[in-house]
């Protein structure tokens, strides 16, 4: 995959939100009531990247505002991250119906999309919530499609990735929304991010090293 021939020539971040917000490139653009870009400081250090907005996130134009969000943003303030200082998106920007996985025609359109926000962030660190974001993320880098399709196998590992001209740690977990079914997930999913933290102090420190 050409990370950098998929990059949109944009000239800054608000460009690039007003591409998305009037895009029309796939047929999700016909039931959604509100785009959801993303949000975060430009400079954030860890990024998350989820599967697409749901019901509450295409009424708010928002992501991970509905119950999942809830839980993420308690779940990482629980490890001392808090929700303010990371960038937070998904793989695609507009709801699949009826909260349906995108499809792969859908996940094409929004490629160029994630992959200019990761190369303007540059986080040092990206959490994969779920197995869409692991998927697209982890291919990107060049990892078999193979090798990290079963999230629960790769779910927190530590992963080095490079996309484009940006180096960071990839680490996957489960969806959040996942642990509203099963709550037993919600430790697991905290321990990963606590892992999130601990890469960043180590990066303050003078160098991230690798779990794998």
């Amino acid at each position: 995959m050409d990370i950098i021939k998929l990059r949109i020539n944009v000239a800054n971040y608000d460009e690039l939100v007003n591409l998305m917000l009037n895009c029309t490139k796939c047929k999700l653009y016909s039931t959604r009531k509100r785009v959801v870009p993303g949000e975060g400081p430009l400079n954030a250090r860890i990024m998350l990247i989820g599967e697409a907005p749901g019901e509450r996130e295409d009424e708010e134009g928002r992501p991970f505002v509905g119950a999942a969000g809830q839980l993420l943003t308690k779940l990482l303030g629980n490890v001392g991250i808090m929700r303010e200082e990371v960038y937070i998106t998904n793989v695609v920007k507009c709801r699949p119906p009826n909260n349906r996985d995108p499809e792969e025609d859908e996940v094409d359109a929004c490629r160029p999309y994630l992959v200019t926000q990761i190369l303007m962030i540059k986080p040092q660190v990206i959490v994969c919530l779920g197995r869409h974001s692991a998927r697209e993320v982890l291919t990107m880098a060049g990892y078999p499609e193979k090798s990290v399709s079963n999230i629960s196998s790769i779910r927190g590992k530590v992963f080095t990735a490079r996309i484009g001209d940006v180096s960071a740690k990839v680490l996957p977990t489960y969806h959040p929304a996942a642990a509203l079914y099963n709550p037993r997930l919600r430790e697991v999913i905290e321990d990963d991010l606590r892992k999130v933290r601990s890469l960043i102090n180590k990066s303050e420190r003078g160098g991230i090293l690798d779990y794998i």
